[in-house]
């Protein structure tokens, strides 16, 4: 079983350079790819700045996604909120937030979801968890360890497909050594993803756990991916086994 995910800090549909708002060049970015399954950061609704969209429907209507899940992090002055989106193919069957806020920092939070993933008649269910961390290592670091604590993730099946993604914000490249022991694989050498028109820092990545090989992880390199956000997209295509009965899926 084939899954194309896509992880991108879409900075409220504002390009990063001319500062211009254009959800559709944002939704023409993503539908370039043909992802199954989107894990969206900075996603606004009900801000000035977005014409008051509720982005999560304006993106998934452009992209013809119908299964989707926004959960608010930051309250925006003048009114709104921007958060964490999941927009999917497949249909999301159970969804909620993660609050890792740490005290006296930006509010963050692990937007979790649970898909059934189906091809012909097999059929997985896939834990996907979007997450936008703090700016500094320590707040990082007692994020991470925030998730790994949180349920249902701390009683899922150690089979059960897993996959984490988003703007982990990881400067020193140091976060995929802290989510090893926890049975996550990724890249050696993750793309760099910020800014976007002179990538310098991988602070964008995306892991698995369980019945799930990570087969290909590719930065966006169109025109579009360039200009559209101050992040590149990451896009992973990822096997997922087909159901073995030594388990069940699920928590």
């Amino acid at each position: 079983m084939k899954l194309r995910l896509l992880t991108w800090n879409i900075h409220k549909c504002i390009g990063g350079v001319d500062r211009r708002y254009d959800p559709k060049r944002t939704a023409d970015t993503l539908a370039h790819y043909l992802p199954d399954v989107l894990l969206l950061q900075e996603v606004d609704e009900g801000v000035r700045r977005s014409n008051g969209d509720r982005q999560v429907d304006v993106l998934g209507d452009l992209l013809g996604l119908e299964h989707r899940s926004w959960f608010p992090n930051v309250d925006v002055r003048g009114g709104g909120q921007y958060g964490n989106a999941i927009l999917s193919r497949y249909p999301i069957v159970e969804t909620r937030n993660v609050d890792v806020s740490v005290r006296w920092k930006k509010k963050r939070s692990v937007l979790h979801a649970i898909c059934r993933v189906r091809h012909g008649d097999v059929d997985r269910t896939v834990h996907l968890y979007n997450m936008h961390l703090g700016l500094a290592q320590y707040e990082r670091r007692i994020q991470l360890q925030m998730f790994l604590d949180s349920h249902p993730f701390r009683h899922i099946d150690p089979h059960t497909p897993v996959v984490v993604g988003g703007d982990l914000n990881d400067v020193w490249g140091s976060l995929g050594g802290f989510l090893r022991p926890a049975g996550f694989r990724g890249v050696d050498r993750k793309p760099r993803t910020f800014p976007a028109w002179a990538p310098m820092r991988s602070l964008d990545a995306i892991y698995v756990r369980g019945d799930v090989e990570l087969e290909k992880l590719d930065r966006g390199e169109t025109q579009l991916a360039r200009t559209a956000s101050d992040h590149r997209p990451l896009i992973a295509d990822v096997a997922i086994q087909p159901h073995a009965p030594h388990h069940d899926d699920g928590a």
